[in-house]
């Protein structure tokens, strides 16, 4: 099917919940991908993190095809081996020991939401169920995970938004302190804040934030669904900061192309969540649990994060001695660049047309390449870029 008739299906049927740019993709491999026409693109997107692999990767598309080929799904009250296999190998990397897996970011951060409300409710009673989160943060598009982000962009439309949340500056310690009243349960951050413009948190905040929340019993919360699964150049950001937040979420990268998200705890706060608190018909899904699988076998191999993290430092080296980009920010492989004097999106439509998949995040352009990426490509990806400034 041609580009054109691709569109006009979609166009024709489905919400317009995005605004799509114009194109089409059919098939993809490594950091490659291509249109009905044959044109090829390089992505520096990656789905918006989520192809940590890039296209079609060899390993995880064998696990995945295996699996599907042998059971392909079943509920949540029967045990699956892929299910066991990543709890038991996600929990010991990360340094954590219970998870509940879910289809999305977003379902991951409601998971944490209840977490956290339900352990506060049973050691402290009802009343000090608030959730402080940061301005500029995104957490999700469920009703919850929208009250919780900080930006006011979100809170319209569809009223009445759920309660419970606070919005305090980032790396803004005297302000979140002031927050930190009675009520307060828990404090839900991302360590970059990603749709939020690439920004990360500052070292001194984290460490004046943790502190105030173990003085007064309040919980972390890290959402790492876009800076996790070696996004940043370690398997989590937390470690980057010396901190180890009480619950961690994850989604993305971590199933390679599949709907997966993941909330961690540690082994007291992982059993408050009970039979019957909270679930997901497909959360953990055989077929998705083998492809996680597969992309932490190979996050987890000997030097593998710190490759993708060398390429980290190497993108953000060439991207500050680009001309025509201002203010590079963030960690490892999830950057921001400003473009001087032009839209985001107007050179990220103009990359697009030259064969460049680039991202936007507010006022910057958002790079989130593939973990797999080489230089060599990067340079390719890099040279186009360079072109559509000029």
């Amino acid at each position: 099917m041609e580009t054109k008739k691709i569109m006009e299906l979609a166009d024709g049927y489905n919400m317009p919940t995005y605004g799509r740019q114009k194109v089409a993709l059919t098939e993809g491999k490594g950091v490659w991908a291509r249109d009905p026409e044959g044109k090829r693109y390089l992505d520096f997107g990656s789905g918006i993190g989520v192809n940590s692999l890039g296209y079609c990767d060899d390993a995880w598309v064998s696990a995945v095809a295996k699996q599907a080929a042998c059971l392909q799904h079943t509920s949540n009250l029967i045990y699956t081996q892929p299910q066991s296999e990543l709890a038991a190998k996600l929990c010991g990397a990360a340094g954590y020991s219970r998870v509940f897996f879910g289809n999305s970011g977003a379902e991951a951060n409601e998971c944490a939401i209840k977490l956290v409300r339900k352990y506060s409710f049973e050691k402290y009673g009802p009343g000090r169920n608030k959730i402080v989160t940061l301005v500029n943060s995104f957490h999700g598009r469920t009703m919850a995970t929208l009250s919780a982000t900080g930006q006011e962009v979100f809170h319209n439309y569809f009223f009445p938004f759920p309660e419970g949340f606070a919005y305090a500056e980032a790396n803004n310690l005297e302000d979140l302190k002031a927050k930190l009243d009675d009520t307060v349960c828990a404090v839900m951050f991302e360590f970059v804040q990603g749709e939020g413009g690439v920004v990360p948190l500052e070292r001194d905040f984290v460490e004046g934030m943790f502190a105030l929340c173990r003085e007064r019993d309040i919980l972390t919360v890290s959402d790492e669904v876009q800076t996790g699964m070696g996004r940043t150049g370690s398997l989590l950001t937390a470690p980057l900061f010396g901190v180890k937040p009480d619950v961690v979420t994850l989604a993305k990268g971590l199933g390679g192309g599949l709907p997966i998200g993941a909330c961690l705890a540690g082994e007291d706060l992982g059993r408050i969540m009970g039979p019957g608190t909270h679930g997901s018909t497909f959360g953990g899904n055989p077929v998705v649990c083998a492809g996680a699988l597969a992309v932490l076998d190979r996050l987890l191999a000997p030097g593998f994060l710190e490759g993708a993290a060398e390429k980290g430092n190497y993108l953000r080296e060439r991207l500050s001695g680009l001309p025509g980009l201002e203010a590079v920010t963030g960690l490892g492989l999830m950057l921001g660049a400003l473009p001087a004097g032009r839209a985001a999106k107007d050179v990220a439509a103009a990359a697009l047309s030259e064969g460049l998949i680039l991202l936007t995040a507010k006022d910057k352009l958002r790079f989130l390449p593939p973990l797999v990426i080489t230089k060599e490509e990067l340079d390719q990806g890099l040279a186009i870029l360079q072109k559509v400034l000029a």
